[in-house]
């Protein structure tokens, strides 16, 4: 019962229209999962909307790529006004 407890109070709605053909895609695979249409549309969109953001924060590179960033990491530049903001602000997940 925690979870519950602990689950941000939900205060806005969101309205769609979709194809009954997509509806009854949803509600087939909410039920086999044993959660509400609700429940599964929120949780899948919300899992989507991290992996988007997050696509935007991760990254590949080549070895030389690689190289430099790590020198970078080695040494970073003396924190600043602008440094300090971003580490405060929340993740758009969060």
């Amino acid at each position: 019962m925690a979870a519950v407890l602990d689950r941000p109070r939900a205060d806005t709605t969101m309205t769609m229209r979709v194809p009954a053909q997509t509806r009854d895609l949803i509600d087939t695979a909410a039920a086999t999962l044993g959660k509400s249409r609700t429940e599964f549309v929120l949780e899948s969109a919300r899992l989507h909307a991290v992996d988007v953001l997050l696509d935007q924060r991760v990254f590949n590179l080549d070895e030389e790529a690689s190289e430099a960033f790590v020198r970078m990491l080695d040494n970073p530049p003396a924190p600043n006004e602008a440094l300090r903001k971003l580490m405060a602000t929340k993740s758009p997940w969060e």
